[in-house]
């Protein structure tokens, strides 16, 4: 725990707890690169469903602002974001469905945004001890999923009109998946925070 009340996010720890929370730019650009290919490949793990396709980005999302703190989680997040506005064919169905900003502003658009948004509020949340423990991990998960639906809700509508079945486009296929992702994060973090703390000790020890 930190002097501000905050805790070391999960990465720190296994790095090597505190000091590992000073760590060079290097190592968190070379963490956010390398996360923002967990999303690239999240993104490309689907189920076509029309217009919101069902990935499992929405696991990578939380558990890697879970993983990494809100700072360097929601920079991942940002960093993948980039990399779709530049045209590279990042994000679920592109290139066929379109690349780029043009892509960004369509039905999707609403989720994407909210990618950043939930990465930044579970990672605030971790630091704050709620990935240590099965019930605030589920917690954790349910805020993250509800900041990734109400931006994308909000965008699905305003694009295909609120007089269209919105929710059963956007959200009642995915609650069962939501469901069994919350489940997996909630039984998985708390047991890696355990290991976690055993190999900080063991660092320590040495």
């Amino acid at each position: 725990m930190t002097n501000s009340g905050t805790y070391s996010p999960l990465v720190d720890v296994l790095a090597g707890g505190q000091q590992a929370s000073k760590s060079s730019l290097l190592r968190n650009v070379v963490l956010a690169i390398a996360g923002s290919l967990v999303l690239v490949a999240s993104a490309k793990v689907q189920i076509p469903f029309y217009p919101v396709p069902m990935t499992l980005q929405t696991l990578a999302v939380l558990v890697i602002g879970m993983a990494y703190g809100w700072k360097l989680g929601g920079a991942t997040v940002a960093l993948y974001l980039a990399q779709g506005a530049m045209g590279l064919p990042v994000f679920a169905g592109t290139p066929e469905k379109g690349i780029g900003l043009a892509y960004m502003v369509g039905p999707t658009g609403g989720f994407l945004m909210g990618f950043l948004l939930a990465a930044v509020a579970v990672g605030f949340l971790a630091q704050r001890g709620w990935d240590r423990n099965i019930l605030t991990t589920a917690g954790t998960m349910l805020i993250g999923n509800a900041v990734i639906y109400i931006p994308g809700l909000l965008w699905l509508g305003a694009v295909l009109g609120f007089d269209k079945p919105i929710l059963q486009y956007g959200i009642t296929p995915f609650l069962m998946g939501d469901v069994f992702k919350l489940v997996l994060a909630a039984l998985f973090m708390p047991m890696i925070w355990n290991v976690a703390k055993r190999i900080s000790k063991d660092k320590s020890v040495k």
